[in-house]
């Protein structure tokens, strides 16, 4: 039984930021951050002050987070970037909207007295003694403070005050992670009605003391308890007045958010929903019966459905019979009323299915496509441009040496280009039949035949069928925006844009198989005509090469089975030496190649060259962070773990920014997450000279002095297969439709037969045998989440003292 957290973050757009740079505007960007930890950084947008980003993000976390802050930076080349201002949200907030939060959120400024983080180690008691009680609070230890020195630390003390009465710890030196074990007491007076603060500040030498964060207790409740110890969040200082009257001065974000809390079960708990909605799948479509997936289908909402879609996708490949589902799908779909020109243009669970199916197995197969033509685009940059109502002359420049360019002469040049495009990625499409996963080949070859049985007497819906759904649905969403696809790190400007909005264009057109449809709307892509009718020829010969030949291949059976060793991750990465005999350690280059396979960490020289060395994945013990300070350098991590004469290494790795930081960690952690020896402590700093940098700890081999963070990952689209979480999540759905899908149920018996309908629609009413079972296994579930789920632990009386 494991707790989870997720954490979905969608940064759409901003609006009326302030300006900051000289031309009377800004290069917004975003940073998100999870309990004051950078996780994300958005793309920066560039000149505006009206950005819009459309990113979305899911992360897994510690379900003990606390808060999600999103910063707005404007990026400066030539000096550090300017704060614009954050949004906070706590952990509380989300849990009030269950469904998500979705608005618009105005920005606030940055108080350097609010930006605390971390966590004090504190024991609080009383004392008996013969000139009456007292009150003792001994201060151990401190962990992930702030940093407010230029160094990449601080430097802190701890104030401790109660009774009008104040006492101060040493100052620990350069250390966010600081150890005191020092004690305080103060006389308890009668009645104890004071509150015992114990606040932590960085000492400055020469400028005002720096403050990291607070704890308040009252201790009334102490009598009882007598002696109370742990680990305490520190708390923001929220002394001084807000002013309201900025709200809104600062601009604001549009963002969307939802919290998803979840108890996985073990996974024979979800063996019975599991095997009941496989053999719904497996019994297919009857005459005159009301099948489930179509009640499933009518009773989700338009904003739900995309999930469900997913995760029954992920289920039934794990189960291998996503071709069954989804050639369920397109019966079901196929047997409404519908005409061969809007089939599957709804948002229907078939096409969000079929949508999700496409983006979990055909990703890799996306990208060896559309990365060439992608790529030469953004570094062409040609002015592209048919609309003569948008053609800019001056952005062309001249074309000779006596004269500007014509309008006719450039919209010509930007269908030269255009077409360019086009012609070579209609060719890259065309060769890329034997190189489609076979799992969607099997797809799209029972779509085209079920469209074809249904509408024998219009051939050429078989085809749009298959292109509604690989270029309307896959293709041009990419081309349109690439970064949304991982195909680029930052999202193209304004001129690339425009050019990859006109090929997205195009491939529709060519997918709609019918071009002069389109051009009717849009009488200026009449140009484009002959290519166009030239690409529909090439993607009805690809489709018929895609779906004619059967696959015998494991992937062909509807399971997505990936080889043992494929690659999760690579890329280069910089190494910093430290002490020690590891394989990293005694190379002599400085930056390397690493290929992260389901088996080992590997390293070489270069992209193909022959691997020098090599980390077994059942070897690293932990994947964590580096403080800056450590080497001067941003963005480094560290890999935990034991060599082959069982002594633990550290290899220290640089990460070029924060987003590929997180990529790597993440990747690490999924695939390290079932070793059995995982840390469960580990040292931010590097051990240099006699003392570990963090926490000033002389033992090399000692216990960490922070947490690991194996939990915290970022969701990703080549994520392994994990059937336990996609079935706790459709019970959690399917709990809370028990009563819709009955209604819905006789509501569709009543349409099919309003003479013989039945009289009795209501809780009593009997449901056909597959509903029953259905209601009977989600109450079954619902006993084991009640026997299963643990009782929240009971809290110190200490943590019932703060305030």
């Amino acid at each position: 039984m494991a707790l989870r957290s997720a954490l979905s973050v969608r940064i759409v757009e901003g609006r009326d930021l302030p300006a900051k740079d000289i031309t009377g505007s800004s290069d917004p960007y975003c940073i998100v951050k999870i309990d004051n930890e950078p996780i994300i950084r958005t793309a920066t947008v560039w000149k505006t002050l009206s950005p819009f980003w459309g990113e979305e993000y899911e992360v897994h976390l510690q379900p003990t987070f606390h808060s999600v802050s999103i910063y707005v930076m404007d990026e400066d080349a030539l000096s550090r970037d300017d704060v614009i201002g954050k949004v906070c949200i706590t952990r509380a907030m989300l849990a009030e909207h269950p469904k998500g939060y979705s608005g618009w959120v105005s920005l606030s400024e940055v108080d350097p007295d609010e930006e605390v983080q971390g966590e004090i180690h504190l024991c609080v008691e009383l004392l008996e003694g013969e000139g009456g009680r007292r009150l003792r609070c001994t201060v151990l230890e401190a962990r992930d403070l702030a940093k407010k020195d230029r160094n990449g630390a601080s430097d802190p003390f701890v104030r401790v005050r109660y009774n009008g009465k104040t006492q101060e710890s040493a100052v620990v030196k350069k250390s966010c992670y600081p150890r005191w074990n020092e004690s305080f007491e103060f006389e308890l007076p009668e009645p104890a009605g004071e509150k015992l603060c114990v606040e932590v500040w960085d000492w400055d030498l020469v400028s005002k003391n720096d403050f990291l964060g607070k704890v308040v207790f009252g201790v009334q409740g102490l009598r009882a308890a007598g002696r109370q110890e742990g680990w305490f969040r520190l708390q923001p200082h929220r002394s001084k007045p807000r002013e309201d009257g900025r709200r809104g001065s600062l601009g604001s974000l549009q963002l969307q958010l939802r919290l998803r809390d979840e108890t996985v079960l073990p996974s024979h708990c979800y063996q019975p929903l599991v095997q009941l909605l496989c053999q719904e799948v497996k019994s297919g479509r009857q005459d005159g019966q009301v099948h489930l997936v179509t009640l499933l289908d009518e009773t989700t909402t338009a904003e739900c459905r995309q999930e469900v879609a997913v995760n029954l996708v992920k289920l039934f490949l794990g189960q291998g019979l996503v071709k069954e589902f989804l050639d369920l799908l397109f019966e079901l779909e196929l047997a409404k009323p519908c005409e061969p020109n809007t089939l599957f243009r709804s948002n229907s669970l078939a096409s969000k299915s079929m949508e999700s199916f496409l983006k979990v197995t055909g990703m890799q197969y996306l990208h060896a496509v559309l990365g060439p033509i992608i790529t030469r685009v953004f570094e062409e940059k040609k002015y592209v441009e048919l609309d003569p109502s948008k053609v800019e002359i001056k952005d062309v420049g001249c074309s000779g040496l006596h004269r500007v360019q014509t309008e006719s002469e450039v919209m010509e040049q930007g269908r030269q280009h255009l077409q360019s495009y086009l012609g070579e990625l209609l060719d890259t499409i065309s060769k890329s039949a034997p190189t489609c996963p076979p799992v969607i080949r099997a797809a799209f070859r029972q779509l085209f035949q079920r469209v074809g049985e249904r509408f024998p007497e219009h051939q050429h819906a078989k085809f749009v069928a298959v292109t509604s759904f690989l270029c309307l649905r896959f293709f041009s969403p990419a081309i349109m925006t690439p970064k949304l696809f991982h195909l680029r790190d930052a999202h193209a400007d304004a001129r690339t844009s425009r050019t990859l909005l006109l090929l997205a264009k195009a491939i529709q057109m060519v997918g709609n198989m019918e071009p002069a449809a389109g051009r009717a709307k849009e009488a200026w892509l009449a140009p484009l005509q002959p290519a166009l009718q030239q690409g529909a020829s090439q993607m009805k010969a690809f489709i018929t090469r895609l779906v004619g030949t059967e696959e015998e291949e494991d992937g062909g059976e509807g399971r997505l089975r990936s080889p043992p060793a494929a690659v999760v991750k690579e890329g280069l990465l910089f190494v910093h030496k430290t002490r020690g005999k590891g394989p990293l350690l005694s190379c002599a280059a400085k930056k390397l190649h690493f290929c992260l396979t389901g088996e080992a960490l590997s390293f070489a020289k270069s992209p193909g060259a022959e691997r020098i060395g090599s980390i077994a994945l059942a070897n690293i013990r932990a994947a964590e962070k580096v403080e800056e300070k450590s080497f001067g350098s941003c963005h480094v991590m560290q890999v935990v773990y034991v060599d082959e004469n069982g002594q633990q290494e550290t290899a220290y790795l640089q990460c070029k920014c924060v987003n590929e930081l997180n990529q790597w960690l993440s990747a690490l952690r999924k695939v390290c997450g079932n070793n059995p020896q995982l840390l469960c402590a580990y040292h931010p700093g590097v051990f240099r000279g006699d003392k570990w940098t963090c926490c000033h700890q002389k033992d090399r081999t000692g216990l960490g002095c922070d947490r690991t963070r194996h939990g915290v990952t970022l969701q990703d689209w080549s994520d392994p297969l994990d059937p336990d979480a996609e079935a706790q999540r459709l019970f959690q759905h399917l709990h809370g439709l028990q009563q819709p899908l009955r209604e819905k149920y006789w509501e569709l018996v009543k349409m099919e037969d309003p003479q013989n309908g039945p009289q009795v629609c209501g809780e009593g009413a009997p449901v056909p045998p597959g509903l029953s079972q259905l209601f009977e296994v989600l109450q079954d579930l619902e006993g084991c989440h009640r026997l299963l789920s643990p009782s929240p632990p009971a809290s110190p009386a200490l943590l019932e003292l703060q305030t």
